[in-house]
Protein backbone atom coordinates (compact mmCIF):
# COMPACT_ATOMS: atom_id res chain seq x y z
CA UNK A 1 0.00 0.00 0.00
CA UNK A 2 1.22 3.59 -0.98
CA UNK A 3 1.12 6.24 1.74
CA UNK A 4 -1.49 7.47 0.27
CA UNK A 5 -4.06 4.86 0.45
CA UNK A 6 -6.32 4.24 3.26
CA UNK A 7 -8.66 1.85 4.11
CA UNK A 8 -11.19 3.93 2.16
CA UNK A 9 -9.70 4.13 -1.13
CA UNK A 10 -9.18 0.04 -1.05
CA UNK A 11 -11.82 -2.52 -3.28
CA UNK A 12 -12.81 -5.57 -2.12
CA UNK A 13 -12.25 -8.55 -3.30
CA UNK A 14 -15.41 -10.97 -4.70
CA UNK A 15 -14.63 -13.34 -1.72
CA UNK A 16 -14.06 -10.40 0.85
CA UNK A 17 -17.77 -11.57 3.01
CA UNK A 18 -16.07 -15.41 2.63
CA UNK A 19 -12.60 -14.07 3.82
CA UNK A 20 -14.10 -12.34 6.90
CA UNK A 21 -16.53 -14.97 7.98
CA UNK A 22 -13.67 -17.78 7.63
CA UNK A 23 -11.60 -15.85 10.21
CA UNK A 24 -9.16 -13.87 8.06
CA UNK A 25 -6.76 -10.89 8.98
CA UNK A 26 -7.38 -8.60 6.67
CA UNK A 27 -4.78 -5.99 5.70
CA UNK A 28 -4.32 -3.47 2.75
CA UNK A 29 -2.29 -5.29 -0.18
CA UNK A 30 -2.17 -3.76 -4.32
CA UNK A 31 -5.00 -1.98 -3.73
CA UNK A 32 -7.34 -4.41 -1.77
CA UNK A 33 -8.25 -5.54 1.39
CA UNK A 34 -6.88 -9.22 1.28
CA UNK A 35 -6.30 -11.98 3.46
CA UNK A 36 -3.14 -12.39 5.38
CA UNK A 37 -3.52 -15.70 7.65
CA UNK A 38 -6.21 -17.47 9.00
CA UNK A 39 -4.81 -19.64 11.61
CA UNK A 40 -1.08 -18.49 11.56
CA UNK A 41 1.62 -18.35 8.88
CA UNK A 42 3.16 -21.07 9.68
CA UNK A 43 0.31 -23.86 9.76
CA UNK A 44 -0.55 -22.52 6.57
CA UNK A 45 2.55 -22.88 5.15
CA UNK A 46 2.90 -26.10 6.80
CA UNK A 47 -0.26 -27.20 5.10
CA UNK A 48 -0.31 -25.85 1.86
CA UNK A 49 3.67 -27.89 1.74
CA UNK A 50 1.99 -31.23 2.81
CA UNK A 51 -2.31 -30.90 1.25
CA UNK A 52 -4.15 -28.01 -0.48
CA UNK A 53 -3.93 -24.78 0.43
CA UNK A 54 -6.44 -22.32 -1.42
CA UNK A 55 -5.37 -18.63 -2.18
CA UNK A 56 -7.46 -15.86 -3.78
CA UNK A 57 -5.25 -14.21 -6.20
CA UNK A 58 -8.44 -11.99 -7.97
CA UNK A 59 -6.15 -8.56 -7.33
CA UNK A 60 -4.36 -9.74 -10.04
CA UNK A 61 -5.29 -8.34 -13.33
CA UNK A 62 -7.09 -11.03 -16.52
CA UNK A 63 -6.64 -9.64 -19.48
CA UNK A 64 -7.20 -11.27 -23.41
CA UNK A 65 -5.57 -9.82 -25.92
CA UNK A 66 -6.73 -10.87 -29.72
CA UNK A 67 -6.34 -9.49 -33.06
CA UNK A 68 -4.17 -9.89 -36.06
CA UNK A 69 -0.61 -10.57 -35.83
CA UNK A 70 -1.10 -10.40 -32.26
CA UNK A 71 1.70 -12.94 -31.93
CA UNK A 72 4.28 -10.01 -33.19
CA UNK A 73 2.08 -7.41 -31.63
CA UNK A 74 3.35 -9.12 -28.14
CA UNK A 75 6.60 -9.63 -29.06
CA UNK A 76 7.55 -6.34 -29.77
CA UNK A 77 6.74 -5.56 -26.03
CA UNK A 78 8.18 -9.00 -25.10
CA UNK A 79 11.17 -10.99 -25.28
CA UNK A 80 9.51 -14.56 -25.25
CA UNK A 81 8.58 -16.30 -28.63
CA UNK A 82 4.54 -16.44 -28.59
CA UNK A 83 4.97 -17.22 -32.42
CA UNK A 84 5.52 -20.87 -31.24
CA UNK A 85 3.74 -21.06 -28.53
CA UNK A 86 0.96 -24.12 -29.07
CA UNK A 87 -2.31 -23.94 -28.57
CA UNK A 88 -3.13 -24.10 -24.02
CA UNK A 89 0.32 -23.49 -23.89
CA UNK A 90 1.67 -21.15 -21.19
CA UNK A 91 4.76 -18.75 -20.90
CA UNK A 92 6.66 -16.70 -18.12
CA UNK A 93 7.35 -13.34 -19.42
CA UNK A 94 8.08 -9.79 -19.14
CA UNK A 95 7.12 -6.69 -20.36
CA UNK A 96 9.62 -4.48 -20.52
CA UNK A 97 10.34 -0.62 -20.76
CA UNK A 98 12.94 1.06 -23.57
CA UNK A 99 15.61 0.70 -21.25
CA UNK A 100 14.85 -2.60 -20.91
CA UNK A 101 14.07 -2.17 -17.40
CA UNK A 102 11.17 -4.81 -16.19
CA UNK A 103 7.44 -3.29 -16.04
CA UNK A 104 5.81 -6.31 -14.98
CA UNK A 105 6.08 -10.03 -15.02
CA UNK A 106 3.25 -11.78 -16.34
CA UNK A 107 1.82 -15.31 -17.73
CA UNK A 108 0.48 -15.26 -21.12
CA UNK A 109 -1.29 -18.59 -22.59
CA UNK A 110 -2.35 -18.94 -26.20
CA UNK A 111 -6.15 -19.52 -26.40
CA UNK A 112 -7.24 -22.16 -28.43
CA UNK A 113 -10.19 -20.49 -31.12
CA UNK A 114 -13.09 -22.39 -28.62
CA UNK A 115 -12.50 -21.05 -25.40
CA UNK A 116 -14.40 -19.99 -22.18
CA UNK A 117 -13.78 -15.91 -22.78
CA UNK A 118 -14.88 -16.33 -26.59
CA UNK A 119 -11.81 -14.44 -27.61
CA UNK A 120 -9.14 -16.35 -29.62
CA UNK A 121 -5.48 -14.85 -29.02
CA UNK A 122 -4.00 -14.50 -25.70
CA UNK A 123 -5.03 -14.78 -21.61
CA UNK A 124 -2.99 -12.75 -19.64
CA UNK A 125 -2.16 -12.56 -16.24
CA UNK A 126 -0.19 -9.55 -14.52
CA UNK A 127 0.49 -8.28 -10.93
CA UNK A 128 -2.90 -6.70 -9.52
CA UNK A 129 -0.27 -3.80 -8.21
CA UNK A 130 0.66 -2.62 -11.37
CA UNK A 131 -2.42 -3.29 -13.75
CA UNK A 132 -3.82 -0.57 -14.69
CA UNK A 133 0.01 0.78 -15.39
CA UNK A 134 0.54 -2.50 -17.80
CA UNK A 135 -3.24 -1.94 -19.45
CA UNK A 136 -2.16 1.53 -20.16
CA UNK A 137 1.31 0.93 -21.11
CA UNK A 138 -0.06 -2.41 -23.58
CA UNK A 139 -2.85 -0.12 -25.10
CA UNK A 140 -0.75 2.85 -25.97
CA UNK A 141 1.86 0.31 -27.79
CA UNK A 142 -0.30 -2.01 -29.89
CA UNK A 143 -1.92 -1.34 -32.48
CA UNK A 144 -5.62 -0.32 -33.04
CA UNK A 145 -6.10 -3.15 -34.84
CA UNK A 146 -5.63 -5.27 -31.34
CA UNK A 147 -7.79 -5.63 -28.64
CA UNK A 148 -7.23 -5.68 -24.80
CA UNK A 149 -9.92 -6.84 -22.86
CA UNK A 150 -9.82 -6.35 -18.82
CA UNK A 151 -11.96 -8.96 -17.61
CA UNK A 152 -13.10 -7.28 -13.88
CA UNK A 153 -15.88 -9.59 -13.93
CA UNK A 154 -13.56 -12.64 -12.82
CA UNK A 155 -12.35 -14.04 -9.60
CA UNK A 156 -8.94 -15.87 -9.51
CA UNK A 157 -8.19 -18.59 -7.15
CA UNK A 158 -5.30 -21.01 -7.10
CA UNK A 159 -5.21 -24.07 -5.00
CA UNK A 160 -1.70 -25.31 -4.41
CA UNK A 161 0.05 -28.17 -2.95
CA UNK A 162 0.80 -32.24 -3.48
CA UNK A 163 -3.03 -32.49 -2.56
CA UNK A 164 -4.38 -30.07 -5.25
CA UNK A 165 -5.14 -32.70 -8.33
CA UNK A 166 -7.17 -34.85 -5.75
CA UNK A 167 -9.48 -32.46 -4.38
CA UNK A 168 -9.84 -30.20 -7.73
CA UNK A 169 -10.10 -33.14 -9.68
CA UNK A 170 -13.43 -34.58 -7.69
CA UNK A 171 -15.33 -30.86 -8.83
CA UNK A 172 -13.93 -30.26 -12.57
CA UNK A 173 -12.92 -34.17 -12.85
CA UNK A 174 -10.44 -34.21 -16.21
CA UNK A 175 -8.24 -31.50 -14.69
CA UNK A 176 -5.64 -34.32 -13.61
CA UNK A 177 -4.56 -34.62 -17.19
CA UNK A 178 -3.46 -31.11 -17.62
CA UNK A 179 0.47 -31.01 -17.51
CA UNK A 180 2.72 -27.85 -16.07
CA UNK A 181 1.92 -24.46 -17.90
CA UNK A 182 -0.95 -26.02 -19.39
CA UNK A 183 -4.21 -24.31 -19.50
CA UNK A 184 -7.76 -25.20 -20.51
CA UNK A 185 -11.38 -25.06 -20.75
CA UNK A 186 -14.08 -26.37 -18.39
CA UNK A 187 -16.86 -26.37 -16.57
CA UNK A 188 -18.55 -26.23 -13.32
CA UNK A 189 -22.35 -25.67 -12.29
CA UNK A 190 -23.15 -24.41 -15.69
CA UNK A 191 -20.36 -21.75 -15.48
CA UNK A 192 -17.35 -21.72 -17.92
CA UNK A 193 -13.49 -22.63 -15.85
CA UNK A 194 -10.36 -21.61 -17.49
CA UNK A 195 -8.21 -23.83 -15.20
CA UNK A 196 -4.00 -23.94 -15.57
CA UNK A 197 -1.56 -26.14 -13.86
CA UNK A 198 0.32 -23.64 -12.31
CA UNK A 199 1.04 -21.08 -9.26
CA UNK A 200 3.72 -19.18 -7.66
CA UNK A 201 4.81 -21.11 -4.89
CA UNK A 202 6.76 -23.87 -6.43
CA UNK A 203 3.90 -26.79 -5.39
CA UNK A 204 2.26 -28.38 -8.05
CA UNK A 205 -1.05 -27.19 -8.23
CA UNK A 206 -3.62 -24.62 -10.26
CA UNK A 207 -4.86 -21.27 -11.02
CA UNK A 208 -8.46 -21.52 -11.39
CA UNK A 209 -10.30 -18.39 -13.49
CA UNK A 210 -14.44 -18.09 -12.77
CA UNK A 211 -17.00 -15.54 -13.15
CA UNK A 212 -16.78 -13.60 -9.71
CA UNK A 213 -20.34 -14.06 -8.96
CA UNK A 214 -19.75 -18.29 -8.60
CA UNK A 215 -16.32 -17.53 -6.90
CA UNK A 216 -17.38 -17.80 -3.18
CA UNK A 217 -19.49 -21.14 -3.69
CA UNK A 218 -17.09 -22.48 -5.55
CA UNK A 219 -14.39 -21.59 -2.82
CA UNK A 220 -16.87 -22.98 -0.46
CA UNK A 221 -16.99 -26.47 -2.95
CA UNK A 222 -13.08 -26.54 -2.60
CA UNK A 223 -13.05 -26.31 0.92
CA UNK A 224 -15.45 -28.70 1.95
CA UNK A 225 -13.10 -31.07 0.44
CA UNK A 226 -10.73 -32.68 3.24
CA UNK A 227 -7.21 -31.56 1.59
CA UNK A 228 -8.10 -28.00 1.70
CA UNK A 229 -8.07 -24.94 3.94
CA UNK A 230 -7.99 -21.39 2.70
CA UNK A 231 -4.37 -19.56 3.03
CA UNK A 232 -3.48 -15.90 3.53
CA UNK A 233 -1.21 -13.77 1.40
CA UNK A 234 1.36 -14.21 4.42
CA UNK A 235 2.13 -18.21 3.68
CA UNK A 236 1.88 -17.20 -0.22
CA UNK A 237 4.81 -14.86 0.83
CA UNK A 238 6.69 -17.13 2.16
CA UNK A 239 5.95 -20.35 -0.10
CA UNK A 240 6.93 -18.47 -2.89
CA UNK A 241 10.31 -16.96 -1.06
CA UNK A 242 11.58 -20.92 -0.45
CA UNK A 243 10.21 -21.35 -3.95
CA UNK A 244 13.38 -19.09 -5.20
CA UNK A 245 10.65 -17.09 -7.15
CA UNK A 246 10.71 -12.89 -7.39
CA UNK A 247 7.60 -10.73 -6.62
CA UNK A 248 7.17 -7.68 -8.75
CA UNK A 249 7.69 -4.10 -6.56
CA UNK A 250 10.17 -5.82 -4.45
CA UNK A 251 12.48 -7.91 -6.31
CA UNK A 252 11.76 -6.50 -9.79
CA UNK A 253 11.23 -2.69 -10.36
CA UNK A 254 11.84 -0.68 -13.93
CA UNK A 255 15.25 -0.57 -12.73
CA UNK A 256 16.11 -4.51 -13.05
CA UNK A 257 17.06 -6.14 -16.12
CA UNK A 258 16.34 -9.94 -17.06
CA UNK A 259 19.72 -10.81 -16.76
CA UNK A 260 20.38 -8.22 -13.44
CA UNK A 261 17.33 -10.34 -12.25
CA UNK A 262 18.45 -13.83 -13.11
CA UNK A 263 15.58 -14.29 -15.56
CA UNK A 264 17.65 -14.99 -18.39
CA UNK A 265 15.51 -18.01 -19.10
CA UNK A 266 12.51 -15.64 -20.40
CA UNK A 267 14.51 -15.00 -23.15
CA UNK A 268 13.66 -16.96 -26.19
CA UNK A 269 16.38 -18.60 -28.09
CA UNK A 270 14.95 -17.10 -31.27
CA UNK A 271 14.22 -14.08 -29.40
CA UNK A 272 17.96 -13.63 -28.29
CA UNK A 273 18.94 -14.12 -31.96
CA UNK A 274 16.70 -12.14 -33.33
CA UNK A 275 16.42 -9.44 -30.96
CA UNK A 276 13.73 -6.83 -31.75
CA UNK A 277 12.10 -6.09 -27.49
CA UNK A 278 12.58 -2.95 -25.63
CA UNK A 279 15.65 -2.66 -24.24
CA UNK A 280 17.55 -6.07 -26.70
CA UNK A 281 20.66 -4.25 -27.12
CA UNK A 282 21.82 -3.45 -23.28
CA UNK A 283 19.71 -6.97 -22.08
CA UNK A 284 22.13 -8.94 -24.76
CA UNK A 285 25.26 -7.03 -23.44
CA UNK A 286 24.56 -8.27 -19.97
CA UNK A 287 23.67 -11.71 -21.23
CA UNK A 288 27.28 -11.80 -22.41
CA UNK A 289 29.62 -9.82 -20.50
CA UNK A 290 27.26 -9.53 -17.35
CA UNK A 291 25.14 -7.19 -15.33
CA UNK A 292 26.38 -4.70 -12.38
CA UNK A 293 24.26 -6.96 -9.78
CA UNK A 294 22.57 -9.81 -9.83
CA UNK A 295 20.19 -11.31 -7.78
CA UNK A 296 21.05 -13.96 -5.83
CA UNK A 297 19.56 -16.03 -3.07
CA UNK A 298 21.26 -15.90 0.55
CA UNK A 299 20.83 -18.24 3.76
CA UNK A 300 21.63 -16.38 7.02
CA UNK A 301 23.62 -17.46 10.10
CA UNK A 302 21.65 -17.46 13.12
CA UNK A 303 17.73 -17.38 13.57
CA UNK A 304 16.81 -13.81 12.92
CA UNK A 305 15.26 -13.17 9.75
CA UNK A 306 16.95 -10.26 7.18
CA UNK A 307 14.12 -8.33 5.54
CA UNK A 308 13.35 -6.25 2.78
CA UNK A 309 15.94 -3.01 2.90
CA UNK A 310 18.72 -4.19 4.66
CA UNK A 311 21.96 -3.36 2.98
CA UNK A 312 24.56 -5.70 1.23
CA UNK A 313 28.00 -4.22 2.84
CA UNK A 314 31.64 -4.83 2.07
CA UNK A 315 34.04 -5.07 4.90
CA UNK A 316 34.39 -1.25 5.06
CA UNK A 317 30.53 -0.84 5.52
CA UNK A 318 30.32 0.46 1.98
CA UNK A 319 27.00 -0.25 0.94
CA UNK A 320 26.82 -2.43 -2.27
CA UNK A 321 23.36 -3.99 -2.98
CA UNK A 322 19.95 -4.38 -1.25
CA UNK A 323 17.38 -7.35 0.17
CA UNK A 324 14.53 -7.59 -1.44
CA UNK A 325 12.72 -10.18 -0.13
CA UNK A 326 13.45 -11.64 3.64
CA UNK A 327 11.95 -14.09 6.02
CA UNK A 328 12.12 -17.34 7.92
CA UNK A 329 11.67 -20.57 6.21
CA UNK A 330 9.33 -23.16 7.59
CA UNK A 331 10.56 -25.87 5.28
CA UNK A 332 14.24 -25.76 6.03
CA UNK A 333 14.28 -23.72 9.26
CA UNK A 334 16.78 -21.45 8.48
CA UNK A 335 16.03 -17.27 7.74
CA UNK A 336 16.42 -17.02 3.61
CA UNK A 337 16.80 -13.97 1.66
CA UNK A 338 16.60 -12.57 -2.21
CA UNK A 339 19.19 -9.91 -2.29
CA UNK A 340 21.35 -8.05 -5.40
CA UNK A 341 24.94 -8.64 -5.37
CA UNK A 342 28.17 -7.20 -7.40
CA UNK A 343 28.29 -9.48 -9.81
CA UNK A 344 31.71 -10.69 -9.07
CA UNK A 345 29.88 -12.30 -5.75
CA UNK A 346 27.30 -14.17 -7.04
CA UNK A 347 28.65 -17.18 -7.37
CA UNK A 348 26.72 -19.89 -4.80
CA UNK A 349 29.31 -19.95 -1.64
CA UNK A 350 30.25 -17.01 -1.32
CA UNK A 351 30.27 -15.19 2.09
CA UNK A 352 28.30 -11.96 2.13
CA UNK A 353 27.73 -9.28 4.89
CA UNK A 354 24.02 -7.42 5.56
CA UNK A 355 23.66 -4.75 7.60
CA UNK A 356 20.13 -4.08 9.46
CA UNK A 357 19.33 -1.74 11.69
CA UNK A 358 23.03 -1.61 12.94
CA UNK A 359 23.41 -4.96 13.44
CA UNK A 360 25.76 -6.89 10.78
CA UNK A 361 24.34 -10.94 10.00
CA UNK A 362 26.71 -13.00 8.21
CA UNK A 363 24.72 -14.82 4.52
CA UNK A 364 26.11 -17.48 2.11
CA UNK A 365 24.78 -17.06 -1.99
CA UNK A 366 22.88 -20.15 -2.01
CA UNK A 367 21.49 -21.70 -5.07
CA UNK A 368 17.98 -21.38 -5.64
CA UNK A 369 14.73 -22.46 -5.27
CA UNK A 370 15.35 -23.23 -1.60
CA UNK A 371 13.05 -26.00 -1.55
CA UNK A 372 12.60 -27.74 -5.10
CA UNK A 373 9.73 -27.65 -6.91
CA UNK A 374 7.04 -30.41 -7.35
CA UNK A 375 5.65 -29.31 -10.55
CA UNK A 376 4.22 -31.96 -12.80
CA UNK A 377 5.88 -31.87 -16.12
CA UNK A 378 4.51 -33.22 -19.31
CA UNK A 379 5.70 -36.81 -19.95
CA UNK A 380 5.87 -37.60 -16.09
CA UNK A 381 2.63 -38.51 -15.63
Amino acid sequence: MTETESSETLATLPLDGWHRARGGRMVPFAGYHMPVQYEGVMAEHSWTRRSAGLFDVSHMGQLTVSGPDVDAALEALMPADFKGLGEGRMRYSLLLADNGGILDDLMATRLPDDNVFGAAGFYVVVNGAVKFEDIGHLREHLADEITLNHMEGRALLALQGPKAADALGRLVPGVGDLAFMRGGSFGWQGRGLWISRSGYTGEDGFEISLPAETAEAFAEALCAEPEVKPIGLGARDSLRLEAGLPLYGHDLDPDTTPIAADLGFALSKRRRGEGGFPGAERILKEREDGAIQKRVGLVIDGRQPVREGADVVEADGTMVGRVTSGGFAPTIGKPIAMAYVPWASAEPGTTIHLSQRGKLHRAEVAAMPFVPHRYVRAGAK
